[in-house]
């Protein structure tokens, strides 16, 4: 199953968007929360980032949802200090809130990382008030 990593600013954030995910996607075991800083401070981290996706990755590749563009920057970084991991990890230019939730069903679905990440960057088109 794809993993999937939430960066934030925020660990209150990053968890919380853990959470919602593993109520509609219970099954999911694969998403981690990488959020703030060690000291609890708000700001993105890249070696927690680092330690998310690989706990987060089960063979199959792990998707990482960011909330603002310097968690990109951290998201970025992490990649390249695992670069030779041998896992394959992609970001998905998705809301975080909706990016996940719909990523995580897809996920848990056994769904492919194309797969995943196609669903998650199509919340951006998603309306919420008609």
């Amino acid at each position: 199953m794809v993993g999937l990593v939430i960066v934030s600013h925020s660990n209150k954030i990053a968890e919380g968007v853990v959470d919602l995910a593993k109520q509609v996607a219970p099954a999911n075991e694969g998403i981690r929360a990488a959020g703030g800083l060690e000291d609890g401070e708000i700001g993105t981290d890249p070696t927690r980032i680092m330690a998310a996706i690989e706990e987060a990755d089960s063979g199959d590749g792990v998707v990482l949802l960011c909330d603002l563009g310097s968690a990109i920057m951290s998201a970025e970084t992490a990649i390249e200090l695992l670069e030779d991991s041998g896992i394959n990890i992609r970001i998905a230019d998705a809301p975080l809130v909706e990016g996940a939730i719909m990523a995580a069903v897809q996920a848990s679905m056994g769904s492919s990382m194309d797969e995943i990440i196609k669903a998650a960057e199509e919340t951006r088109q998603m309306p919420k008030v008609n």
